[in-house]
């Protein structure tokens, strides 16, 4: 098995440095539709995201071992560090491209994109875990899909509660408004509990193909410490360009919009998390803002803007696969 210490702490530092790529990519989910609304300043909730961000990725290690071990065995791959490497730069690669021009792509896409990528590059498709993968690839695909449906159900149900009792629009928006607060928070702490995983799998991932770990169904306390904080200092500095399409663009959003649609998606990612299957926050938050933009009124949505999102949802996995195996035919070269 090919490896070195000091391509294992690259491959570490390059993992936490992705996980803080994520914090601030991710950022406009939790908070977009807080800050859109004026529901809390902009720093404050920045500040309210990162703390539940970090709290969140303390919390779960389920996602983890699924990253770790279900799409390959680390242990069955001869060059499983440099695997990982690629696999890495890829992802921050088109994460820094799609935040450069402020597209909500998914973090988590470009990830297991690019680690199936790299691993038919190095070793061919055998030792993919189709089996696996495809468990993954269908909560990707699945999850913004019920967050859509799902919160335009439930925005119609908010809608017929608050017309049956008559309460004045101004008065449910400022007590939205309040709720909001909570909304983000919970948000934020879901977004923790999944995405900050991510990170952690990979490490684990290669720890084990470098024979410094046992397995992928144990993650180390020292990895979740150094994932959580690298997330949540990540979304301290918040991604404004994103912000401005996930809070206004797709939608305008009102308080008692944006509290559901912030209630719904992050009860679906709390979900997968239990089951311990990574979804994209991006997708679940965009498509819950959708959901209950459609349910106000169908024009309301700015569906150039959302076919904009949803075509970069589906080309993000090939195109982080096809960049992860370019890097890696790179890095075996010149390593």
């Amino acid at each position: 098995m090919y490896t070195s210490l000091p391509l294992v702490i690259a491959v570490i530092i390059l993992a936490v440095f992705f996980d803080f790529i994520n914090g601030f990519h991710d950022t406009a989910n939790a908070i977009a539709t807080t800050v859109s609304t004026k529901a809390l300043p902009p720093k404050i909730a920045i500040g309210l995201a990162a703390i539940m961000n970090f709290i969140g990725a303390l919390t779960f290690t389920g996602v983890a071992k699924t990253i770790g071990g279900d799409i390959a065995d680390p242990t069955k791959l001869e060059f499983g560090v440099l695997v990982v490497m690629a696999a890495l730069l890829a992802a921050i690669l088109w994460n820094l491209i799609t935040w450069w021009y402020g597209i909500p792509s998914s973090s988590s896409h470009a990830l297991i994109g690019s680690l199936v990528g790299a691993v038919l590059a190095s070793a061919g498709s055998a030792q993919i875990n189709w089996t696996g993968f495809s468990k993954i690839f269908q909560a990707l695909i699945v999850s913004p899909v019920i967050a859509l449906v799902a919160a335009y159900l439930m925005m119609n149900l908010v809608y017929f509660i608050f017309s049956r009792i008559m309460v004045p629009p101004t008065k449910v928006n400022r007590g939205f408004r309040f709720f909001q607060i909570f909304t983000a928070a919970l948000q934020s702490f879901t977004h923790g509990t999944n995405d900050a995983q991510k990170a952690m799998g990979i490490i684990v991932f290669a720890l084990v193909a470098a024979d410094l770990h046992t397995d992928t169904s144990t993650i180390p306390f020292w990895v979740q410490f150094i994932c959580a904080l690298a997330m949540g200092l990540g979304t301290s500095i918040g991604g404004w360009k994103i912000i401005k399409t996930v809070g206004g663009k797709i939608t305008k959003i009102e308080p008692i919009n944006g509290a559901t649609a912030d209630l719904t998606s992050s009860s679906i990612i709390f979900t997968f998390t239990q089951l311990g299957l990574p979804v994209s926050s991006t997708h679940v938050i965009s498509s819950g803002i959708m959901g209950v933009g459609a349910a106000k009124r169908l024009k309301s949505v700015n569906w150039g803007v959302a076919k904009r999102i949803v075509i970069t949802w589906f080309i993000t996995l090939p195109i982080s696969a096809l960049l992860a195996a370019a890097i890696y035919l790179l890095l075996h070269v010149f390593i």
